[in-house]
């Protein structure tokens, strides 16, 4: 680790080759391999499951996985668009380019993972391919020490486009919350591949509640949020999505969502944003602290 000194302070220098192995890394494993959090809670689900074509779909999505890690390849066929998160120490400085190391390594883990590549060039008039699954998008935080911490998340289109985003007014109640979450789902029916994972965001502005949003996705399956407020409202939430009855792959049974995470922030006392961002049953997404 090479350090150094700035005045009173140390400063730690990485090499932005290194972001970019880390990011090739991330995304490659995230698209053939889902996390112990996401394969526990489906098998939780099937354990758990009283309609016997849920069961049996959750058990093919079981399988589905296991061969996807073991003969490595992609869990499914939407490799989505990468999505990165980097947390950057306020006491890292990264030598040369940041952004270009974040394209280079989703472009290394896409063309050499032979990972589907679904990026457009223009979103309206030239669709063309990218060629290289570029550009991520990229989401950058400056957070306390000399680490920097990358979440990497490929997020198909299939959940994606079922995501929605409301402007409430301060009078919203929790109920309001709620009936906006569980209709926005109810409305994508079995269009997200379910069972999925919800994530809401509430607060801040028009785009920070969409970050959020899709930031909490991110957070272990199994996780408890920190505040008992809305580690309930959590609970609520799943509990009244699973009562839908959509089921696994739109099949009917008791298991349309194996989890909802919600991340709430400061807003302005004119307004209440509220943000759903739903994610298929492969729940992707791999960190790495450098």
């Amino acid at each position: 680790m090479e350090k150094i000194k700035v005045g009173a302070h140390e400063i730690r220098l990485l090499q932005a080759k290194e972001i970019e192995d880390a990011v090739a890394a991330l995304f490659t494993e995230a698209n053939y391999t889902l996390t112990a959090d996401v394969t526990d809670r489906i098998a939780e689900a099937e354990r758990c499951e009283t309609c016997p074509l849920a069961k049996n779909v959750l058990c093919r999505l079981l399988d589905n996985a296991a061969a996807a890690k073991e003969i490595r390849v992609p869990v499914c066929q939407d490799t989505g668009m990468a999505v990165l998160f980097l947390y950057i120490g306020e006491e890292v400085h990264i030598l040369g380019s940041l952004e270009d190391a974040v394209q280079r390594g989703v472009a290394r883990a896409y063309v050499d993972g032979k990972l589907r590549l679904s990026v457009v060039r223009d979103p309206l008039y030239a669709r063309v391919n990218t060629g290289d699954n570029t550009p991520a998008v990229l989401h950058i935080s400056i957070v306390p020490g000399d680490r920097v911490r990358l979440v990497a998340m490929p997020k198909g289109f299939g959940s994606e486009n079922m995501s929605a985003l409301k402007m409430m007014t301060p009078a919203a109640t929790e109920d309001d919350v709620v009936s906006f979450v569980v209709d926005t789902v109810k409305t994508a029916g079995a269009n997200p591949c379910p069972p999925i994972t919800v994530g809401v965001g509430i607060g801040g502005d028009f785009e920070l509640a969409a970050r959020l949003a899709k930031e909490s996705l991110a957070r272990p399956l199994s996780d408890v949020h920190p505040d008992p407020r809305y580690a309930a409202l959590e609970a609520r939430l799943l509990s009244q999505i699973n009562a839908l009855g959509i089921g696994p792959q739109g099949f009917s049974g008791d298991t349309t969502a194996l989890a909802v995470k919600v991340a709430a922030t400061p807003t302005h006392i004119a307004g209440l944003p509220v943000a759903v961002n739903i994610n298929c049953h492969v729940a992707r997404h791999r960190e790495m602290i450098l």
